[in-house]
């Protein structure tokens, strides 16, 4: 019971871990631009693995998607892999862990046949989380590396040819932060690990003891020997005879009984 209830609430934990994850490799909202510096706020742009947006605070948003895959960094285009990896291997882990449920009755199935599923469902669960932490973390990494190395576009000085006051008249480079997808799909692969750690601890319990003895019943040859009697019952006599003859012709006296 402890294992089938393990082995549930895994299961259930890995699905949400996989739309978690799905969803943030959806959202466009990746990088965020940063508008601590900003006069104008209303209009602020944002990314993510497939377009770059450009909203407002009205509420109206126009998105361009990224035309070519040449031109992407290449840490763009391993993020993308390392989230469509972890999506099919989550699609995959789910797949196999529906028919391994053992609330579930599947024809004949064993439980050791049920108990491998599980550990195969466990595993992929634990490699989509893993693939996700990644390529979220690998993201966040260039947005820290981008948003550390932005400087002033123009060094602090206004149009004017004079220095603005305490250096800040000067164009901001736009720099950008973590957007809320980032945080969606780091919570979406942790909880996809700990469901597929959960699964394969319910794999142990679904496997049958193999040192249990075998309550059976023994059997036992009999002990008495057969023994074999000769029939004793007169048998009939027949007092018929045939002469035989001879290769000559002639008949001779040897009679040949038939019994």
């Amino acid at each position: 019971m402890a294992a089938s209830m393990i082995q549930l609430i895994g299961f259930m934990l890995s699905m949400l871990g996989q739309f978690l994850i799905s969803a943030a490799t959806a959202i466009d909202m990746w990088s965020l631009q940063d508008r601590s510096f900003t006069v104008v706020t209303n209009v602020y742009t944002y990314s993510g693995l497939w377009n770059t947006c450009v909203g407002t605070s009205y509420g109206t948003t126009q998105c361009r998607p990224y035309f070519t895959i040449l031109g992407l960094p290449a840490l763009l285009q391993a993020v993308r892999a390392l989230m469509i990896v972890g999506i099919v291997l989550g699609a995959i882990g789910c797949l196999i862990g529906i028919f391994s449920m053992k609330c579930l009755k599947m024809g004949n199935m064993e439980d050791n046949i049920k108990a491998t599923m599980t550990l195969t469902s466990g595993i992929m669960f634990l490699l989509a989380g893993v693939c996700g932490i990644a390529g979220v973390s690998a993201f966040a990494n260039l947005i820290v590396q981008s948003f550390r190395f932005t400087t002033f576009a123009d060094g602090g000085f206004s149009s004017f040819g004079g220095a603005g006051i305490g250096g800040l008249s000067g164009n901001l480079t736009p720099r950008y932060t973590f957007g809320p997808a980032l945080f969606v799909g780091w919570i979406g692969g942790a909880i996809l690990v700990v469901g597929g750690v959960m699964m394969c601890l319910a794999c142990r319990g679904m496997t049958p003891d193999r040192n249990t003895a075998y309550d059976g019943m023994a059997y036992k040859a009999a002990s008495h020997h057969t023994i074999y009697k000769s029939d004793t019952r007169p048998r009939p006599a027949i007092n018929d005879s045939y002469k035989a003859q001879s290769m000559e012709g002639r008949q001779s006296n040897q009679r040949f009984d038939y019994v």
